[in-house]
C-alpha cells in the first residue's frame, strides 16, 4: 500500500479516548482489505489515527461514515502522504484552512 492516511481527532472536542476499541473495529469490518489500520498515537492535544492504502480519499469517504454515526466527525481532520513522504494532502475537512502536521 503506497499512502499513509491519518485521522486526527482534537482531544478537546472528545469527552474520552475510550471509543478509540470501537472506532478501530468498526473501520476494520467497513474498510476490509481496501485499508491497513496501523495504531494511533496520543498527545495532549490530538489523537492520530493510521492507515495504509492505496486509495486514500476512498477510504475516507467510506471512514467518514463511520465517524458521522459514532458522532465525532465535528472533531476530525484528515490527509494522505505517500509512504515515508513528508508533505500531506488535506481530505478533511473540504475547506483546511491549516496545514496538516503530526507532533
Amino acid at each position: 500500500m503506497d499512502y499513509q492516511l491519518v485521522i486526527k481527532f482534537w482531544r478537546k472536542s472528545l469527552d474520552d479516548e475510550a471509543f478509540l476499541a470501537t472506532l478501530e473495529a468498526e473501520l476494520s469490518q467497513v474498510l476490509g482489505t481496501t485499508a491497513a489500520l496501523d495504531g494511533h498515537d496520543i498527545s495532549a492535544k490530538e489523537i492520530n489515527l493510521f492507515m495504509f492504502t492505496d486509495d486514500p480519499r476512498s477510504v475516507f469517504r467510506r471512514a467518514k461514515d463511520v465517524l458521522d454515526r459514532l458522532g465525532v466527525l465535528h472533531s476530525v481532520s484528515a490527509a494522505y502522504r505517500l509512504v515515508g513522504g513528508a508533505q500531506f494532502t488535506s481530505v478533511w475537512p473540504l475547506r483546511m484552512a491549516r496545514k496538516f502536521t503530526l507532533p
